[in-house]
């Protein structure tokens, strides 16, 4: 149920505060310029909190003198003062955005980096836009939290307590007057951050099933078309659109509670102090001037404590985001180079198998105490009903899973002790899903060995057939074409499939229905490049079309969770078994 666009992903509940402690790894390697950063803004948030001491002089001393010469060189201070924490500010924030970006690097890099070294089961558990918005949405949000969310929030407490400093020097029975709001909001944001948290947290999965749908969508794009599925794929969307936008609206009403009730607070408060002031104290104890650098530093402690409430609530909000991050790279990378492994030396091509048993899923071995012999430069096919683990077999070769029991060997060397780049790069394996990259022919060629020269690509190409419709393209080799090639028919997808593979001049050769798209007339020319490329290799051929692999060495006709029949084809069919059966109905 895992892999399924509306299935909402399950978050821990409490938060674990041990994400945000990993988190300050990519923080931490910036914290010289975070330094600077928070002390321009220190520097910027004391120059700005001396603008209230100067009108309280303007208006206790100066103004009632008429020193108009006093009053000018006041004013002009206040604007330079001004201006002096503006620029502070301004520089603080180019900083900060220059490491917010960088954290936005830093974390995508280790994920994508990640993602590539995970299990298929990984992607077959998880629709791809689950995924996709991780790396791009997920990361974009939790970097400003990570930035200048923590300068922010040390900056805004550093301001409270300077504000505090110059509310009692000015007065400290009006700074009581000033504090006096803070048990109500305190009170009140810790009514609402548990709901708040768990809003979002819909919202994260709303937001990841819809993304998950709609790339889903894009890429069966045709398949919709053809069964004329538009309306009910839009009403599946709109529906999803739907649950997102209800979910958003029932967080944004918990986060809409914070500034309405800071606000709220922050205007008692001064409206405090001015009864406070005039009404509760005695006549003249408190001078106009005071009551107005109180009620200036009144506001001002209030705007840190609504903007920490801020950065709050964009933590808060993102918390999710950091959880479905680090869940993605706490993901166990299943198929890795063991301790101690060692480089695969130069193959000859000798593959055993040794009582291996195999299963997808515990308890449903799709292979069974399964064990044969290949000798370097055999060719072997494996033929059978479909599942009955023929694909599972070349899996394990390349070591894309891990068995449970009894050992894979090449040249006589258990594979789960090599690394799994030295033993990948010396096998070639074509898939039947033939996947073409955006970018040019040549580049999709070169894909499998990046040192090639372009006369080595052309010449893998002719020797697949592939150099005939490559030809005759506008641009030749370097036509442009798009991700999952939808401008090339699937026999040409698996022709350029062909010659990647070739080009990497493997040792062993995997062919998993590899000509399954292309056409007889083809087939019988990529035929006599195939024969060409076999010779000294050892190849492993998975083919439907029985009639593509009666010259191999070997067939095997896997069945029952292992070898149900072996032979030439010659031998099998005088046998008249299993594959003869099979063999006989294609004739029909």
């Amino acid at each position: 149920m895992r892999n399924k666009y509306d299935v909402d992903e399950q978050l821990e509940t409490p938060f674990n505060f041990g994400h945000l402690k990993r988190s300050f790894v990519y923080v931490k390697k910036y914290r010289g310029k975070m330094a600077i950063s928070l002390m321009l803004s220190i520097c910027g948030a004391i120059i700005g909190l001396t603008g209230p001491l100067i009108t309280q002089r303007a208006l206790d001393v100066t103004i009632p003198q008429k020193n108009i010469h006093e009053l000018l060189m006041l004013a002009g201070l206040l604007l330079l003062l001004s201006a002096s924490a503006m620029i502070c500010g301004n520089i603080s924030g180019r900083i900060m955005t220059k490491v917010g970006q960088n954290i936005i690097f830093d974390i995508r890099e280790d994920l994508f980096a990640h993602l590539q070294k995970l299990p298929f089961s990984y992607y077959d558990e998880r629709p791809h836009g689950k995924i996709l918005i991780r790396v791009i949405n997920y990361v974009d949000s939790v970097s400003n939290m990570l930035s200048n969310g923590i300068i922010m929030f040390i900056m805004e407490i550093l301001n409270m307590l300077f504000i505090l400093v110059f509310m009692f020097f000015v007065d400290a029975r009006l700074a009581l007057v000033a504090m006096s709001g803070l048990p109500l909001f305190i009170g009140g944001m810790f009514a609402i951050k548990t709901k708040q948290r768990r809003a979002w947290q819909a919202v994260s999965n709303k937001s990841s099933n819809m993304n998950a749908y709609l790339q889903e969508n894009i890429v069966g794009a045709r398949i919709t078309q053809v069964f004329t599925r538009e309306e009910e794929n839009a009403g599946i969307y709109d529906r999803l659109n739907t649950k997102y936008r209800q979910a958003w609206m029932q967080a944004v009403k918990y986060s809409n509670l914070v500034w309405p009730a800071t606000d709220n607070i922050s205007t008692l408060v001064r409206a405090a102090i001015f009864m406070v002031g005039l009404v509760i104290l005695p006549q003249g104890a408190v001078s106009l001037g005071t009551l107005a650098a109180m009620t200036g530093y009144a506001a001002r402690f209030w705007q840190p404590i609504m903007n920490l409430s801020n950065i709050m609530n964009n933590f808060i909000n993102n918390i999710s985001y950091l959880e479905r991050i680090f869940e993605t790279l706490d993901e166990p990378v299943k198929i890795k180079d063991k301790e101690g492994a060692v480089p695969l030396k130069a193959v000859e091509g000798a593959v055993s198998f040794k009582n291996v048993t195999f299963a997808y899923e515990e308890g449903i071995n799709v292979l069974e105490n399964l064990s044969f012999d290949v000798k370097p430069g055999e060719s072997i096919a494996l033929v059978g009903p479909t599942g009955a683990g023929k694909s599972t077999i070349v899996s394990l070769i390349s070591r894309f899973y891990d068995i449970e029991h009894g050992c894979v060997t090449i040249d006589g060397q258990d594979i789960s002790g090599v690394t799994i780049a030295s033993l990948r790069s010396q096998m070639g394996i074509m898939l039947q899903d033939s996947f073409i990259f955006s970018g040019t022919i040549m580049d999709n060629i070169r894909y499998g060995r990046l040192d090639a020269t372009d006369e080595e690509v052309i010449q893998a190409a002719k020797t697949v057939c592939a150099d005939t419709f490559i030809s005759r393209m506008e641009d030749g080799y370097d036509t442009q074409v798009n991700e999952r090639g939808s401008k090339l028919s699937g026999g040409e997808k698996q022709l350029i499939s062909f010659a990647r593979t070739l080009l990497s001049d493997p040792k062993i050769l995997v062919l998993d229905e590899a000509t399954s798209s292309i056409d007889a007339k083809t087939e019988a020319l990529l035929q006599k490049g195939i024969n060409e490329l076999l010779k000294g290799r050892t190849s492993f051929i998975i083919a439907h079309r029985l009639s593509t692999i009666r010259n191999c060495d070997r067939i095997m006709y896997i069945d029952e969770k292992g070898i149900l029949e072996s032979g030439s084809h010659d031998e099998l069919m005088e046998k008249k078994g299993a594959y003869y059966e099979l063999y006989t109905s294609q004739q029909l």
